[in-house]
């Protein structure tokens, strides 16, 4: 669907939930597919328009799936409140259907989350791009690894904001099919990569800069990994205040140096500093 200056991508989204995997490459679900969002052993299908009768096949086609439920629920919703543009350290983020100046602004980042949550409303994902502010403004930075990359946005604000090879790492494939479209929609393919895969096979990776939003229990196993300190700058988000204690503590113990610490809304902290061993 294309949607006209100013009007969201879709009106309705049509969620199909099905205990079991199905496979990425499926065909047949027809034009009004969005994408397969998988958690654990159950997958979402995700429409613009009703699809009854392609889920219904599907299922009937793999013993091994299971139509639970299904939803209807309006886009606008989906990403809570609408999304709306916003600036954070010099760079504009605005969606698609918003991009009325259609001159290059080389601080404009086009971003699309799909359904993919990640659209930037998230006090750690400013918090985040704050950070890569601190860290890229004042540092000679080549390569960036962005953990858990969502809709590819750090990723995007680290090579806008300099980076010249940056690698964007999500365990979802939705997420990081997700991330490509949004490097293709910026241009900035020469730049930016995002690949589907774990955060903990890629820690190892050679990079001057680690980012990660993510999750409390994998940032756990990522800090406490070899391949962490090998990293000379890292951003590190999604944490709550006593986890935010405890990986400082860590990190501490481990010989980084934290140079920021921030919370601008005083629930979520986001961490900047440096690996000195």
């Amino acid at each position: 669907m294309s949607p006209g200056l100013g009007r969201m991508p879709y009106d309705n989204l049509y969620i199909y939930y099905i205990n079991g995997k199905v496979a990425n490459d499926w065909v047949g679900l027809g034009d009004g597919f969005i994408g397969n969002w998988q958690e654990a052993d159950s997958s979402f299908l995700f429409f613009s328009r009703p699809a009854d009768k392609q889920v219904e096949s599907l299922v009937h086609a793999d013993d091994g799936l299971v139509l639970k439920d299904r939803f209807v629920m309006p886009y606008e919703d989906w990403v809570g409140s609408g999304m709306c543009a916003f600036s954070a350290a010099g760079l504009h983020v605005l969606p698609p259907w918003l991009a009325y100046n259609a001159s290059r602004d080389p601080n404009r980042i086009l971003l699309d989350p799909g359904v993919v949550f990640g659209s930037g409303s998230h006090t750690t994902t400013r918090d985040c791009i704050r950070a890569l502010d601190f860290v890229l403004s004042n540092n000679a930075v080549s390569r960036t690894i962005d953990l858990g990359c969502g809709t590819g946005l750090l990723a995007l604000a680290a090579a806008r904001m300099g980076s010249t090879h940056t690698l964007a790492v999500d365990n979802n494939y939705l997420a990081a099919q997700t991330a490509r479209d949004n490097i293709l929609r910026n241009g900035m393919e020469d730049r930016v990569l995002a690949v589907h895969g774990c955060a903990s096979d890629f820690i190892s990776v050679d990079a001057d800069l680690l980012v990660a939003n993510i999750h409390y229990d994998v940032m756990k196993k990522l800090i406490g990994s070899p391949g962490f300190l090998k990293k000379k700058w890292f951003v590190l988000s999604g944490l709550l205040r006593s986890q935010c204690m405890q990986v400082e503590d860590e990190l501490r113990h481990r010989g980084a140096e934290i140079r920021q610490k921030r919370s601008d809304d005083h629930v979520w902290y986001t961490l900047a500093g440096v690996c000195i061993i």
